[in-house]
């Protein structure tokens, strides 16, 4: 052996024959393989054993002395057992990282959408190859779904506000879509019946970057609000819906 290198070093021409180094460490050993004869040697007396190590090293009890003395006296029984245990110890390091690497697919395959739901209105951006298809709400496709709709946008406050609606045997299913509104603000979205009593059908929070802005800069603030909500109402018991924020500001009225 030549030079200062580590007896590490030396034994790694086993896993370099078998060609389970990652780049790096492939790189590290040629270098040391360009000054080292008796690694090279071991080199040219491993070539073609791949198959008979890569086998052994899956078998119950792989690296123990009996299966390196097994192997033929070339290399050395004691080189031949360090070489079962490094590919057997090499391969279950890849099928940690292949779980670890399923795991963290699954996780962004579940999770993925989740966030692409709450961030998004479910248009289709980019183009050519770049195209992205951005997930909708259920409150989205509930509002698309929903055959009666009514809206109207305050002179005043310019916010828009759409109300789908479908009858349902307890009453009157709504989803509210809510455009240029700023933030912060807490609302709600109030049934008044032909008989002036009210309902509230649902509450929701509008954060700094506000909904369906046109002018802003980010496609969240661009997205108009869905938000779905039933009131014991027949729809035909509905005068018109307001959007009133908490400290009782109206900021749109819908007639029905």
């Amino acid at each position: 052996m030549q030079g200062s290198t580590g007896p590490n070093e030396h034994e790694t021409v086993g896993a370099y024959a078998l060609g389970i180094l990652d780049d790096a460490e492939a790189t590290a050993f040629e270098a040391h393989l360009a000054s080292c004869e008796w690694c090279a040697q071991q080199l040219d007396e491993l070539a073609g054993m791949e198959p008979m190590l890569a086998a052994l090293a899956d078998l119950p009890g792989a690296g123990t002395p009996s299966i390196g003395e097994s192997l033929s006296a070339r290399p050395s029984p004691r080189l031949a057992e360090k070489l079962v245990d490094e590919v057997a110890e090499r391969r279950a390091q890849k099928r940690r990282r292949s779980m670890y690497m399923v795991a963290a697919a699954a996780a962004l395959i579940v999770g993925g959408p989740l966030v692409s739901v709450a961030a998004t209105g479910g248009e289709e951006s980019g183009t050519g190859g770049n195209r992205t298809v951005q997930a909708s709400s259920p409150a989205q496709r509930a509002f698309k779904e929903m055959p009666d709709r009514v809206a109207a946008t305050d002179p005043t406050t310019q916010v828009s506000a759409t109300v789908a609606m479908q009858e349902k045997a307890w009453g009157t299913d709504a989803v509210l879509e809510l455009k240029n509104v700023k933030g912060p603000e807490k609302c709600s979205l109030i049934a008044v019946g032909k008989n002036g009593e009210r309902e509230t059908l649902s509450n929701w929070s509008v954060p700094n970057w506000g909904y369906g802005l046109p002018d802003a800069t980010t496609e969240q603030a661009k997205n108009p609000l869905y938000i779905q909500g039933g009131a014991a109402f027949s729809p035909n018991e509905i005068d018109h819906f307001e959007v009133m924020t908490f400290d009782g500001d109206l900021l749109v009225e819908i007639d029905a």
